[in-house]
C-alpha cells in the first residue's frame, strides 16, 4: 500500500517539476531523485523545489498597489546604452530616473560611519534592511541609534532574513525587538525550521532615511567588516545615493516588509516629493524568485552584449551560468577588454572550489582574471566601458540570480563610471593574474575536487 502511494506522489510530483521548473537540466535530476527515492525525494522537492515564495509574492503584489513614482521625468542615455537601458526597462518595469547622486563608500570604514550620521539624523523614517544584521561589535552602535532614533519619534522599520537570524548567535533582531522597534523576519517558515528558508533568502541590503537619503551595495552589517585594524577586516563596496531614485529602494523595502508583517507603509515620511541631487541617470531592480526573475541577470547580459571597450566585473563568488559565460566569452573574441577580479582568499572553501573549477571556461577565450591578495573581498560591481554601472547585492553565481532575493541599482554616468572604472583598475594593478597554464598545472585530486563542487554550483 506504501509503494502505490509513494509511487502516485512521486508521479505527481514529477508532473509538477516537469511543468512548472524552468530548467530542463533541473528538472531532469529532480524526476530522477523523486524516483530513485521516493518519499524522501518528494518530500525535498516540496521542501527545496517549489516556489511558494512566487506563489504568496503575486497575489501580495495583486492586491497591493504599486507606491507612486516620486517623478515622471524618465531620461534615456544618448549613447551606445540606449538599448540596454529599454531592455532593462522592458525587463525591469522601472523608470530610469535623471538627477541622482551616488557616492561610493569604500569598506566600513566609510560605509557605517555614514549610515550611522544618518540614522542619528533621522526625523520621520527609517527602513532598514540586511541579509546578516549582527547586534555585537559595530552592530550594537547600529541597534543603540536605531532604538534612540524610535525614543525620539521616528518610525523605524528594520527586516533581516530568516537565515541570518536563526544563524546567528548576536542576531541584532533579538535587542531591536525587546526595545520595541518593529523588526520583520522574511519568508520565516513554520516547519521545518531552517530547510525552505535556507534556499529562498533575501539578499537583499537597503537602508533609507526620510525617504530621501538611501544605501545600498553588497555590505551586510557585522563586525568582520569592522575590525581593530585594517589588515584584517573584509572589504566591501557599498553606496550612498540622493534623488529620485531613491524611491526605488523604498518600493522595494516596502514590498517585502509589507509580505513580511502585512503592513503597507505609506505617506509622507515614506515618500516624500524628492529634488534632484545629482546627474546620474539611475534605476533599481529587484529580482528574486517571484515574478522579477532573472532581472538583474537581463541587465547582466544585456550590458555584456552593449560593451565596446572594457567590461570590468568585480564579485567574490563567481559561478556564472553557461549563457553568462559565452556572452563574456563573445566580448573579449570581439575585442572588449575583459577583467574579473575576485579576492585571492574566500570566506566559502567549497564556493572557492567551484569559482576556481570553471575559470578556464573564460580564460580560454581570452578574458583576463586576477585575484586580489589580503583580506577577503566582498565588493559586487560591473564597470562597462567607464560610462555604465551595475551595483548592489547579487554576485555572480546561481543563487543570487535565480533563488536569492537581491536589489541592484544601474547607473548611466560617464563621471561615475570613469572613478569606478578607474577603482577598479587600481585593484587590478595591485593584484596578480590568474592564468590558463595555472589552471591545467593543478593536481588531479584538486582538479577532481574543484569539479565535484562545480557539480552543485546552483545550491552553493
Amino acid at each position: 500500500m506504501f509503494t502505490i502511494v509513494a509511487g502516485c506522489v512521486a508521479l505527481v510530483a514529477s508532473a509538477h517539476a516537469v511543468v512548472y521548473k524552468r530548467e530542463s537540466r533541473s528538472a531532469a535530476i529532480w524526476v530522477i531523485v523523486m524516483w530513485i527515492i521516493p518519499a524522501l525525494g518528494v518530500l525535498l522537492y516540496v521542501l527545496l523545489g517549489v516556489n511558494r515564495v512566487q506563489r504568496k509574492a503575486t497575489k501580495l503584489r495583486r492586491r497591493t498597489p504599486r507606491h507612486r513614482q516620486v517623478s515622471q521625468l524618465i531620461g534615456e542615455p544618448g549613447t551606445h546604452f540606449a538599448p540596454l537601458a529599454r531592455l532593462v526597462g522592458e525587463v525591469g518595469g522601472r523608470p530610469l530616473l535623471p538627477g541622482n547622486s551616488i557616492e561610493p563608500l569604500v569598506n566600513g570604514a566609510e560605509a557605517y560611519p555614514a549610515m550611522l550620521e544618518a540614522i542619528r539624523g533621522a526625523r520621520r523614517s527609517i527602513m532598514l534592511a540586511s541579509y546578516i544584521f549582527d547586534g555585537d561589535g559595530v552592530g550594537a552602535e547600529f541597534v543603540a541609534a536605531l532604538v534612540e532614533a524610535k525614543q525620539r519619534g521616528v518610525e523605524v522599520r528594520v527586516l533581516v532574513d530568516d537565515v541570518s537570524y536563526r544563524f546567528s548567535r548576536h542576531a541584532a533582531a533579538r535587542p531591536l525587538a525587546a526595545a520595541g522597534v518593529p523588526v520583520g523576519i522574511f519568508n520565516a517558515p513554520f516547519v521545518p525550521a531552517r530547510l525552505h528558508a535556507a534556499n529562498l533568502r533575501n539578499h537583499r541590503k537597503i537602508m533609507v532615511v526620510d525617504g530621501a537619503l538611501g544605501f545600498t551595495g553588497g555590505m551586510n552589517i557585522a563586525r568582520r567588516y569592522w575590525r581593530d585594524g585594517p589588515d584584517h577586516a573584509f572589504r566591501d563596496l557599498h553606496f550612498r545615493l540622493r534623488g529620485p531614485a531613491v524611491s526605488h529602494l523604498a518600493e522595494v523595502f516596502c514590498d517585502d516588509w509589507a509580505f513580511t508583517n502585512g503592513e503597507r507603509l505609506h505617506g509622507d515620511a515614506w515618500f516624500p516629493a524628492i529634488e534632484p541631487a545629482g546627474a546620474v541617470l539611475a534605476r533599481g531592480i529587484e529580482s528574486g524568485p517571484d515574478e522579477a526573475f532573472e532581472r538583474v541577470r537581463w541587465a547582466m547580459i544585456g550590458a555584456i552584449n552593449a560593451a565596446q571597450r572594457s567590461i570590468r566585473v568585480v564579485t567574490p563568488y563567481f559561478i556564472p551560468d553557461g549563457t553568462l559565460i559565452s556572452c563574456l566569452n563573445a566580448a573579449a573574441l570581439r575585442g572588449v577588454d575583459v577583467d574579473i577580479l575576485l579576492p585571492e582568499e574566500s570566506d566559502l572553501p567549497h564556493v572557492r572550489w567551484a569559482m576556481f573549477g570553471q575559470l578556464w571556461q573564460v580564460l580560454d577565450h581570452g578574458c583576463e582574471v586576477y585575484l586580489r591578495p589580503g583580506p577577503f573581498d566582498h565588493t559586487k560591481l560591473m564597470v562597462v566601458d567607464g560610462a555604465y554601472v551595475l551595483l548592489g547585492s547579487a554576485n555572480w553565481d546561481a543563487r543570487s540570480l535565480r533563488l536569492n532575493f537581491e536589489f541592484d541599482v544601474e547607473c548611466y554616468s560617464v563621471e561615475l563610471g570613469a572613478h569606478l572604472d578607474g577603482m577598479v583598475g587600481a585593484r587590478v594593478q595591485q593584484s596578480r593574474p590568474y592564468t590558463l597554464s595555472q589552471v591545467n598545472a593543478r593536481s588531479l585530486p584538486v582538479k577532481l575536487r574543484d569539479g565535484v563542487a562545480r557539480l552543485f554550483a546552483p545550491y552553493l
